[in-house]
Order: structure tokens, then C-alpha cells, then sequence
């Protein structure tokens, strides 16, 4: 389970971000804070996974707040300012969102939060949660999928479409495999052909134009050989 707190002084944006966050499976709500120092308090006692945070309060300002933590969770800035991006990317936040911000773009955060993107601090997350959050949400069809990272073998585009094999499992999402491997992180997994990337530490053995990965067969494009080349060596 993901834990997440809302800090925002506008109850409207409370609303639309936990109706995205219900279609999302396995993310809970721990509070609701209309101001950072109602969550300097809650943070006193309590933990969280992610933090939505407004810029734009009362009594003390977002990125003030944020400067108060010595080891803050990842943080996803939610504000109708787009000037203060810059100062948020050095304070490590993960995404900057401006509003209002439709459920795909909010998707693409999340997806950053608590797939590939790094925490802002090694202390700031336990090694059990850090592995747990090392996932993914794809939709598929009317759905989302919670896909676990490590699972991922594989992806291969198709047409419109992309195909993620993760195990015993396919998920099928309509987007191309260059906005898929955005949600990846990029010392995981390498594009070896213009319809395939695959998860380097499944790799098996790689063979003239070919990489086996356990029962699948990739092949390797020409424009995509260099770069097998200097992951081997």
C-alpha cells in the first residue's frame, strides 16, 4: 500500500486529487492538511510514502515547508504557479504539476513517484518500502494495472500499442514504446530494436543478433547494436 498526504489549502483540490487517487488500486489517504503546519504536526508522529503539495498557503509557504524536513518522503508539487518550477527541482521534488492537470498527466507523476524516480533522500525511505514502491500503473482497456518493475521482461511495440510482459502476464496499453519507457528507469531497461526494450537483468545470454530472455527470443536492430555492444563490455 502507498501512503499519501494532501497538503492543500483549496478543499476543491483535495477532491480531485483523491477521486485520481481512488482509481489508482492500492493508495491510501493517511490525512487531509489544509496547511503545512497541520502536516509539519501530523509528519511529527506519522510517515508517509508521497506528498501532494500545494505552493500557494497561508502561514507558511510549500517549498518552505519542504525545507523544513531533514529527510522528506517523495513530493509531488500541485500549484497553479508555474514560476516556481525551477527552486522544485532543487529541492529534488519528483513531478511539478500545474492545475489544473488532467488524470493522464497526474498518472505520469505517480508513475514517476513510485517507479524509477529516486527518492530525494536514502534516509528518507526504509529499504522495505523503497522495493515496494517500485511500480508502475498502465491502463489497460477501462482499467489500471499495478505492474512491479522487477517483473517487467520486456516490451515490445505494436502499432498503436505496446505490449508489457511481466511474467506470466501481457498488459496491452495504447501509447508508444518511447512515452513507456518515460515511466522505466533508464539503468533498468535498454531499447535493443526499434519495437523492443528489455530488462537488462533478465537477460540470459545474447547471441549474434539475439538476446534470450528465459523462453523469449529479442531481436537486436543495427541501429541498436552499439549499444548492446557497450552493455556487454
Amino acid at each position: 500500500m502507498i501512503t499519501y498526504l494532501i497538503i492543500d489549502d483549496e478543499y476543491l483540490a483535495h477532491e480531485v486529487i483523491k477521486d485520481y487517487c481512488d482509481m489508482l488500486p492500492n493508495m491510501q489517504l493517511q490525512k487531509n492538511c489544509y496547511n503545512a503546519l497541520e502536516a509539519l504536526e501530523y509528519l511529527s508522529n506519522h510517515s508517509v510514502d508521497l506528498i501532494f503539495l500545494d505552493l500557494n498557503m497561508p502561514k507558511l509557504k510549500g517549498f518552505d515547508f519542504l525545507k523544513t524536513l531533514s529527510a522528506p518522503p517523495k513530493v509531488i508539487v500541485t500549484t497553479a504557479y508555474s514560476e516556481f518550477a525551477l527552486e522544485g527541482y532543487e529541492l529534488n521534488v519528483v513531478d511539478y504539476l500545474l492545475k489544473p492537470f488532467s488524470f493522464e498527466r497526474f498518472l505520469k507523476a505517480v508513475n514517476k513517484a513510485i517507479g524509477g524516480a529516486k527518492p530525494s533522500s536514502k534516509a528518507s525511505i526504509s529499504t522495505a518500502v523503497e522495493e515496494r514502491l517500485k511500480a508502475i500503473f498502465l491502463r489497460e482497456n477501462k482499467k489500471y494495472v499495478q505492474v512491479v518493475i522487477d517483473d517487467i521482461q520486456y516490451v515490445e511495440s505494436s502499432g498503436n500499442y505496446v505490449k508489457v510482459i511481466a511474467g506470466t502476464e501481457t498488459i496491452t496499453v495504447r501509447d508508444k514504446i518511447s512515452g513507456l519507457l518515460e515511466m522505466l528507469p533508464d539503468t533498468e531497461f535498454i531499447q535493443v530494436h526499434k519495437s523492443f526494450a528489455i530488462a537488462i537483468k533478465h537477460i540470459k545470454s545474447v547471441q549474434g543478433n539475439r538476446i534470450f530472455l528465459g523462453e523469449h527470443i529479442i531481436p537486436i536492430g543495427k541501429v541498436y547494436k552499439m549499444k548492446v555492444n557497450e552493455l556487454l563490455g
